[in-house]
């Protein structure tokens, strides 16, 4: 190989890979085209078979170390870079990107909430008036618990919190999963479990306000419950937009809704798992603690809940499909239904 006649045709490649470095390094992988990113990707390839190359041929140290720098920089630009774009696009979504997608799809969370909250009010009215429904909703052992000895369940969690935590989450995200994946069955399913949560909460409700121990339950239930109870709502109106696909396609060919509405019920899934994270740690180690008066409880609870209020109406202006890089969101394709 003819060393200074391959170095004269390689080298710039190299400048030119140089040049869009330095640029990336001072303004960022945004700063440059599409064009020019796939571009530097293509150079990087090059230049490290060139450094190969020249390793193999032994060309001199300098040249070696030279394209061992220039290699190194576009790793570390092209990979790292895209991981630290990615963190990025992560942070802008929770800023962002999750208000607006729940701002859009407002209205399939509100019917899943109200599917909840029939359950509860029915299950709280008849538990009242008849003893036997509240038997085949609540375990018996914990209405024994409450009518005989008077006392709650939740002193259980206390001492082994890390473990109640994760039990917690897994069956909150557990449930939540549940309820999206609902969403194939036309939303039948998805409905179930709403009612049924509900029903079950109401008629607990039903039977600790019959004991005298609405006060303490409630407590329990506020901090933590100001973001599980709407991350299950969520959850729930992320499956009723994959039941809409399904039923009513709109414009929309089927397998094209399912894309579209599937991909904002997803950006709601994201966001659900993070409140249903947060949610277990306090259901864990916060909620059931004796130390903290129950007032104390329901002033956080009303705090997080009036705070995830405004976290989610913070997002002004026309709302947009926030993407990650590289998942596509198009609304094209639109055509004659299925």
């Amino acid at each position: 190989m003819n060393i200074n006649r391959w170095i004269k045709r390689r080298e710039k490649n190299w400048q030119y890979l140089d040049s869009l470095l330095r640029q990336v390094e001072k303004k960022g992988l945004k700063s440059l085209p599409a064009a020019q990113i796939r571009e530097m990707a293509s150079l990087y390839r090059s230049v490290s078979a060139d450094l190969a190359r020249a390793k193999t041929h032994q060309v001199g140290n300098i040249l070696e170390q030279d394209l061992q720098r220039l290699t190194t920089r576009g790793y570390t630009q092209i990979y790292q870079g895209n991981q630290k774009q990615e963190w990025q696009a992560v942070w802008e979504f929770c800023r962002w990107g999750f208000p607006a997608v729940v701002q859009k799809t407002w209205v399939y969370t509100a019917v899943a909430t109200a599917f909840f909250l029939l359950g509860g009010l029915v299950a709280w009215w008849y538990s009242w008036q008849d003893p036997v429904f509240m038997s085949l909703i609540v375990p018996e052992s914990l209405i024994s618990q409450v009518r005989d000895r008077q006392e709650l369940w939740m002193g259980s969690i206390v001492g082994v919190e890390p473990l109640a935590s994760s039990n917690i989450m897994i069956n909150n995200l557990r449930v939540s999963f549940s309820a999206v994946a609902g969403g194939v069955s036309g939303g039948i399913y998805t409905v179930y479990l709403l009612v049924f949560n509900g029903l079950l909460i109401g008629a607990i409700g039903a039977l600790v306000s019959q004991h005298n121990l609405a006060v303490p339950f409630w407590g329990f239930v506020f901090p933590h419950g100001a973001l599980e109870l709407p991350a299950i709502f969520l959850a729930g109106g992320a499956g009723l937009l994959i039941a809409r696909a399904i039923l009513f396609p709109g414009k929309y060919r089927r397998v094209d809704a399912l894309k579209f509405y599937g991909f904002q019920a997803a950006q709601l899934v994201f966001g659900v798992v993070v409140l249903l994270v947060i949610a277990g740690i306090i259901e864990g180690f916060f909620s059931p603690s004796p130390l903290v008066p129950d007032i104390f409880k329901y002033i956080v609870g009303m705090g997080l809940f009036l705070f995830l209020c405004i976290y989610c109406n913070s997002h002004n202006g026309e709302v947009q499909n926030f993407r990650f890089e590289g998942t596509g969101n198009r609304e094209q394709g639109t055509g004659n239904r299925e």
